[in-house]
């Protein structure tokens, strides 16, 4: 069975216009059985979204119509893919309470989720982690260091693992290395296995599973899977279950990174 867990849609502000029905054929053709359709779900209201353009997330009054497109494809396909309704939540440090109502209102709709971390808190206010190398930069410079920036990155991912956020919390952790995407400009000159192993512990106490996430072999100043295959041998170990996941923006990114990855 080829399973995808993580593919985004024209209802993306960042993303392309692809149809539903674009992803899909193409999903068949790469011989999917199984989707997840996980969009960047709506921001807290009283949050700005610090990027240029604020297009992180899709808008919560087209929630309705997202899953009302969904239900119409399951439909359209059932005897030939599981097509599953879901979302990719963010987790940001000090919303927590506006998350948890987000989810409880929007939780029975749900057949699949992801909750990531893409904005990060610090003494100014929130950046947006993995907006761009420039702003990338900019953060290193506020922070004092890259290490500091990756510290504070894998601080609030092992938050967002133990935060209560309800009974309609995501299980899946989203891309947990996403602070690498652009590491191949600033290299890093330490490890992490630290606050890895403390990440990967706290997933396997919980009981939640990993997204194996194929996007980053796609990026230029990236070139390896979020988590690449030294982290991927610690969660087997564990015995984590990993999720393929194309993180696809566009209907031609599906399977990306995937004959690069090691599901054995």
């Amino acid at each position: 069975m080829f399973r995808d867990g993580h593919v985004h849609t024209k209802f993306c502000p960042h993303g392309s216009k692809d149809t539903f029905e674009n992803y899909i054929e193409r999903a068949l053709a790469l011989g999917y059985t199984e989707i997840s359709f996980t969009e960047h779900a709506p921001l807290p209201e009283r949050f700005n979204d610090p990027t240029p353009l604020s297009d992180s997330a899709m808008q919560k009054a087209h929630l309705k119509e997202y899953f009302n497109e969904i239900s119409e494809l399951k439909k359209k396909y059932e005897n030939k893919i599981a097509i599953n309704a879901g979302l990719e939540v963010d987790y940001i440090e000090g919303y927590e309470r506006e998350i948890t109502q987000f989810l409880n209102e929007i939780g029975p709709r749900l057949d699949d989720a992801i909750l990531s971390v893409h904005f990060l808190k610090d003494s100014l206010g929130y950046s947006c982690m993995d907006y761009s190398p420039e702003n990338f930069q900019t953060m290193i410079s506020s922070y004092g260091s890259l290490e500091q920036v990756y510290q504070n990155y894998y601080r609030t991912v092992l938050k967002s693992v133990e935060a209560d956020l309800g009974p309609y919390k995501p299980t899946r952790i989203g891309h947990i290395t996403l602070v690498h995407k652009f590491q191949l400009k600033y290299p890093i000159n330490r490890t992490f296995d630290y606050e890895i192993d403390q990440l990967l512990t706290a997933i396997k106490e919980q009981h939640y599973e990993l997204d194996y996430n194929g996007a980053g072999t796609a990026k230029p100043l990236c070139r390896e899977p979020y988590p690449p295959a030294h982290i991927i041998k610690k969660a087997k170990s564990l015995d984590i279950p990993l999720v393929y996941g194309s993180d696809a923006h566009q209907a031609k990114e599906l399977g990306q990174g995937y004959h690069l990855m090691d599901f054995s």
